[in-house]
């Protein structure tokens, strides 16, 4: 009889789902276990269940240091730092160039405005393909193997577009370097949930989203003043160095967090240390390798098409992750066009959505855990739609159609250039904080195959934010900035209800019987 027992693929209580790398109970601090029931401290966790001997974590789970929720506070945080590193490089790079496009078009002798907009987007079309491998072989073979091969990767084919000598080449790499420069922010809340516990998760995915968020808008700004004065290949000269550094101390800094691995080493070596076979990980899943890699890859999207949570959820961040990049895209035709700015100057078009980002993070980050910890207070059950407060979802969902409309008629009537970034920072603050609740929202619910829950909102996302900017100045061509962003800000408004109806139902459709799936 096998000792294995199968994690839960969705929450079956209104508890935090279990994560293999915690407690039993995430939502509470306290081990409320009588002490002379407590196991012994220092025996590892083995125990014979027909011909296998189960292995776990040394008892109690709360106290074994090789267990990364037991890490010391500094040891989590540096590790979360260099992931944040990552997932601030690499979506860095998707926009770094873009105020440089004019000069590629003319260096390349290329005329057509849809190329223009592709050679940039191709970079999130790589992060739509890219978690779809990169997130199970993750859950399969631990998140550190991923990081490591992805990083070095990336640094390569970065290089490759700074010394591309035609278009092709270009767009080529590009794609190549956004599949694999997606690793950290696919497998960043993997990463999280492994460490963080639930009261103080939140806080750390606001760090750790700063980077997707933040990355895209910093990017033009940096590249605006280096382009005009190194020219376009020198931004991808930058992001290879900043690449080769970041790396090289991910080697040193970073160590592997996932339970199922951790726990399958430790049956190795027990395996090896005694002579035994018999001692086999609790984690340890029952398929064949051949049939455990088919199952892995293939959960990303069944999560995407069978799960009503994870659908819903994907859809409504990839329509506003669409919206989003066809304001990056747009960014520099925009002010060059309508407000005279130069290449160096065009840049700064990104700083309104830049500030209101790092204030939807901040006021996102801390009300989120704190809504957490006063439940925990008054002993009020925690549930995964904790994570979609009203507080927090309804004036950022409010917030995002209010600053494109006044994006719109700002840019469409060129008053002052300081008003369109008053609303593309009303924007980026409410699209940052949907995007930190759903995320979190995800990992709450999903935990242990958290990689994967996030890689199915990662993919649709990325083809969103890949392919609608290729409409987006065909739009502004046709009907104007006025009305093309104001019919964006309705799209916006229309989507927001499918966020405050799982605020409120969520948890009655996760605990219907019809929508327990096995992933």
């Amino acid at each position: 009889m096998s000792a294995h027992t199968a994690p839960p693929s969705q929450p079956t209580s209104d508890l935090e789902p279990e994560n293999p790398g915690s407690s039993k109970n995430e939502s509470c601090d306290t081990d409320h276990t009588p002490e002379s029931k407590k196991n012994e401290e220092d025996v590892i966790s083995v125990e014979a269940e027909g011909s296998f001997i189960q292995v776990g974590w040394e008892e109690p789970e709360t106290q074994d240091p090789a267990n990364p929720m037991n890490w010391p506070n500094g040891r989590k945080w540096l590790n979360i730092a260099v992931l944040s590193c990552i997932t601030f490089l690499t979506p860095l790079a998707s926009s770094m160039f873009a105020p440089g496009v004019p000069n590629i078009m003319t260096e390349f002798h290329v005329t057509s405005p849809l190329l223009a907009t592709f050679v940039v987007s191709v970079f999130v079309l790589g992060f739509a393909f890219g978690p779809l491998v990169l997130a199970p072989l993750s859950e399969l073979y631990g998140r550190l193997p991923v990081y490591h091969t992805c990083n070095v990767l990336f640094f390569v084919f970065t290089i490759g577009c700074a010394v591309a000598k035609n278009l092709g080449m270009l767009i080529a790499f590009r794609f190549l370097a956004g599949f694999a420069g997606v690793a950290a922010v696919t497998c960043g809340s993997g990463t999280i949930a492994d460490l963080m516990p639930v009261e103080k998760r939140g806080r750390a995915m606001a760090f750790w989203a700063l980077g997707p968020i933040l990355g895209p808008i910093v990017g033009p700004v940096v590249g605006g003043v280096l382009i005009q004065h190194a020219g376009w290949r020198w931004a991808f000269w930058l992001i290879a160095i900043a690449s080769g550094i970041i790396t090289t101390l991910a080697f040193i800094v970073m160590r592997e967090t996932y339970p199922v691995v951790l726990l399958e080493r430790k049956a190795s070596r027990l395996r090896k240390e005694t002579g035994n076979p018999a001692y086999r990980s609790k984690l340890a899943s029952d398929l064949s390798p051949t049939k455990l890699i088919k199952h892995t890859i293939v959960r990303p999207m069944k999560m995407l098409f069978l799960s009503p949570i994870v659908t819903a959820m994907c859809i409504y961040i990839a329509i506003m992750y669409g919206l989003l990049y066809i304001l990056f895209t747009t960014y520099t035709f925009v002010f060059e066009r309508v407000y005279h700015f130069s290449t160096s100057t065009a840049g700064l078009s990104f700083l309104g959505s830049g500030i209101g980002t790092i204030i939807g993070l901040a006021f996102c980050g801390t009300q989120s855990d704190r809504i957490i910890k006063a439940k925990q207070a008054s002993s009020t059950p925690l549930k995964p739609e904790d994570r979609l407060p009203l507080l927090i979802t309804l004036p950022s969902c409010l917030s995002i159609p209010i600053g494109l409309i006044l994006y719109a008629w700002s840019t469409d009537k060129a008053i002052h250039w300081m008003v369109p970034q008053l609303g593309t920072a009303i924007t980026g603050f409410g699209i940052i904080c949907i995007v930190m609740c759903v995320q979190t929202y995800l990992v709450d619910a999903f935990t242990i195959y958290a990689a994967s829950a996030i890689a199915a909102n990662a993919v649709l996302r990325s083809l969103l934010g890949a392919l609608l900017p290729l409409c987006g100045l065909d739009l502004y061509d046709k009907i104007g900035l006025g009305w093309g962003n104001t019919l964006l800000g309705f799209v916006a408004l229309a989507c927001a209800p499918i966020i405050w109806g799982f605020a409120v139902y969520g948890e009655r459709i996760r605990m219907n019987p019809r929508w327990q799936v096995d992933f």
